[in-house]
């Protein structure tokens, strides 16, 4: 095969047919293909090769990684977990609806694991994802705004077609930061996506908030046409923990 076919391709940023030609000239040959299916082949290769790339990006933007995801759940595991009610917020319906998913429960009871699941497969389907943690969120906030970026930050997040927020209501916030939270869930009030986590029930969420009228009207939007699953049992770690020795 001639190596300028290959730097050709390359240089015109078709590695997924320069990877895949000396296979698919073989594939060709044996298999009498005429132009159009050999042709079509190639194009495929280049167009699973551009998907990927994009996924893998989304993927690392959203800040998840690829070791939590609906196929590794084990749902054997904790009765209380509806795997049908599960899988069917992983197809991602529920950001067309901007509408939003709450998973309350334990620690340790796989609410974080489903979170990163179900936004894993947001970013196969094309979605822009970013995951925090509760205090990572407002670390971020905090640090926009003594850097004078916060307008820009607050913008890019009423984009996002989902944020998940893992261990909401960690602890209280300042009126500030409530107010930037405010900002943030009403930009994206029926327009994007929300998951939260939490291990406490939701009732106990506004005691987070100073102030009353804050923590009401950010109740309100966020808990808008919302899926609430509730997961109970104990600690998938602590099932894993090792027993201990009797020396």
């Amino acid at each position: 095969m001639s190596a300028q076919i290959i730097s050709q391709l390359r240089n015109l940023k078709l590695s997924g047919i320069a990877n895949t030609l000396e296979l698919r000239l073989l594939e060709a040959q044996q298999n009498q293909l005429s132009y159009s299916e050999f042709l079509s082949m190639l194009l495929n290769d280049e167009s699973e090769r551009r998907e990927n790339k994009k996924i893998t990006g989304l993927i690392k933007n959203a800040g998840i990684t690829n070791d939590k995801t609906i196929e590794n759940f084990d749902f054997s595991f904790n009765s209380s977990i509806n795997s049908i009610t599960i899988k069917e917020l992983a197809t991602c319906r529920f950001i067309e609806k901007a509408t939003n998913i709450f998973l309350i429960g334990p620690t340790g009871t796989g609410k974080t694991h489903i979170a990163k699941a179900i936004a894993h497969n947001a970013c196969r389907k094309f979605r822009s994802v970013r995951f925090f943690n509760f205090y990572q969120l407002f670390n971020q906030l905090f640090n926009n705004d003594i850097s004078n970026r916060i307008e820009l930050f607050l913008k890019k997040l009423s984009k996002i077609d989902l944020i998940v927020i893992d261990d909401f209501a960690f602890k209280k916030l300042n009126q500030q930061a409530s107010e930037y939270f405010y900002a943030i869930v009403d930009s994206r009030f029926q327009s994007g996506s929300f998951i939260i986590t939490s291990n406490k029930s939701i009732g106990d969420w506004p005691d987070i908030f100073p102030d009353p009228i804050i923590a009401n009207a950010i109740m309100d939007r966020i808990a808008h046409n919302t899926h609430q699953i509730i997961i109970k049992g104990e600690s998938y770690r602590k099932k894993l923990r090792p027993e201990p020795l009797n020396i």
